[in-house]
């Protein structure tokens, strides 16, 4: 997704030596119901001390029950907040345009440990269904037994020395393509799987983010019907 950078520059009638103020916006945060929303809890500040201290516990917003489990803070929400707090200053967004922000109970999002178990359960038995498919459609203990028999002239009906390392050797090839050796990492560079989680998350917030402003503008007066 690409970055976007722009510069909103103090009222006429500031002061010469302008303050500039610099802001990454979060992508997504997750705060408690009932919480107070504060510009230091979604975005990354880079100002002079004193102002950046007053910016972070500068408030925007509270949920509220009607809210929902999620909302977003615009940078227009934002840049009016601060204009208000600091008039003369003169503010540098980088990033995103909005903050998608997850309400919960606790303010953290747990990990929901029965739902990770089934899914581990289908995943480890669908792809174990699926590995018995292929073997089966391509008649591999024959082929197997074929390859041994070539190897050592003679045939022989359960080629345990082959049919071994072979499971072991499917075993491992899914350890290496996924990057992955128990809890160590052959590398830095993602694995597949992280690649399409990675990917899948940012669908997710893309659509989130757009459903819950379309949302946001229809509530507003004058807002679309």
């Amino acid at each position: 997704m690409e970055q976007s950078r722009s510069r909103i520059a103090p009222k006429r009638g500031a002061e010469r030596m302008e303050t500039t103020v610099y802001l990454r916006l979060k992508r997504r945060i997750v705060i408690k119901q009932g919480a107070e929303v504060r510009l230091g809890d979604i975005a990354r500040i880079v100002a002079e001390p004193e102002l950046e201290r007053k910016l972070a516990a500068l408030s925007l917003l509270r949920v509220r029950p009607n809210d929902g489990d999620r909302l977003i803070v615009d940078m227009l929400h934002i840049v009016r907040c601060i204009r208000q707090a600091a008039p003369g200053v003169a503010i540098e967004t980088y990033g995103e345009p909005h903050v998608l922000v997850e309400v919960t109970k606790s303010g953290q999002q747990k990990p929901r440990k029965i739902a990770l178990a089934l899914a581990w359960l289908l995943l480890f038995f669908g792809s174990g269904m699926t590995i018995v498919n292929f073997h089966a459609d391509v008649n591999m203990p024959e082929v197997q037994r074929r390859v041994v028999e070539l190897l050592t002239g003679s045939g022989d009906r359960h080629p345990w020395l082959f049919q071994i390392p072979y499971s072991i050797g499917v075993g491992l090839g899914m350890l290496l393509f996924f990057n992955r050796l128990f809890r160590k990492r052959r590398s830095d560079e993602p694995n597949p799987l992280e690649v399409e989680m990675f990917m899948y998350q940012e669908n997710v917030n893309h659509y989130v983010i757009t459903d819950e402003f379309r949302k946001k503008q229809e509530r507003e007066p004058g807002g679309p019907i």
